[in-house]
């Protein structure tokens, strides 16, 4: 199978979520971020990620009401940060960063890190909104085989996703094989290391022997793993 920007993995409740995203960490609210969504959506990109520590969702929301593209063909991902961590306050957050976007429902939410004390209450309320049909998948974000198994420990509804830092330089393969073991899908964020892995003397001796840019020799390696 050949990865596309069509490309999607389906996870364990059955929502089908895309092999690839745009991710607007560090992207300025405002017309930088509005233009990066609006071109990546126009280029045929569906998922696309944010979270409430970036402050750039109501750029988000803009680019995707100005791209004219029906809600449904998206998937927009947001996270609750740390310092809303809670029952009560997670609630409050989801409800905030819904409207900053400007939408009616997210299709995925995280927590953004594992806080200690708090993100089992977080999850708590993760649970509540997944049930009342705000959103269509929840999951988690930074989080180690520790707090997956203290989380799932309580949990009613199991992760669907574990977004965390991978790469060839960080490989996380117990993490791997623990999260494919649960049925958890593992999500890669900063899987270039932002950039840094193009210019990697290794990977690019690699490509250029098989034709590939060193982008799409990762792309499909990690497709072949089947994570």
């Amino acid at each position: 199978m050949t990865l596309n920007l069509q490309s999607t993995v389906t996870l364990h409740n059955g929502v089908k979520m895309p092999w690839f995203g745009l991710g607007v960490y560090k992207a300025e609210n405002g017309q930088e971020v509005v233009n990066a969504v609006r071109a990546a959506i126009k280029a045929g990109y569906k998922s696309i990620d944010t979270a409430a520590i970036y402050q750039n969702e109501e750029g988000v929301g803009q680019a995707i009401k100005e791209s004219g593209v029906d809600r449904g063909e998206l998937f927009i991902t947001s996270k609750v940060w740390n310092a809303d961590q809670g029952y009560d306050t997670t609630l409050q957050a989801f409800e905030t960063s819904l409207q900053k976007l400007g939408l009616d429902y997210l299709d995925l939410y995280l927590i953004h890190w594992p806080t200690a004390g708090k993100y089992k209450d977080t999850w708590k309320a993760l649970e509540t909104l997944y049930k009342a049909g705000r959103i269509k998948a929840i999951g988690v974000s930074n989080f180690h085989i520790r707090h997956l198994e203290d989380l799932l420990k309580d949990a009613e509804i199991k992760p669907m996703v574990n977004q965390v830092e991978y790469h060839p330089h960080l490989a996380q393969v117990e993490l791997k094989a623990f999260c494919r073991e649960q049925g958890i899908q593992l999500e890669a964020w900063s899987p270039l290391k932002q950039g840094e892995l193009l210019q990697d003397e290794t990977i690019k001796g690699i490509a250029e022997k098989y034709g590939k840019s060193p982008a799409k020799l990762f792309y499909a390696g990690i497709y072949k793993m089947k994570w």
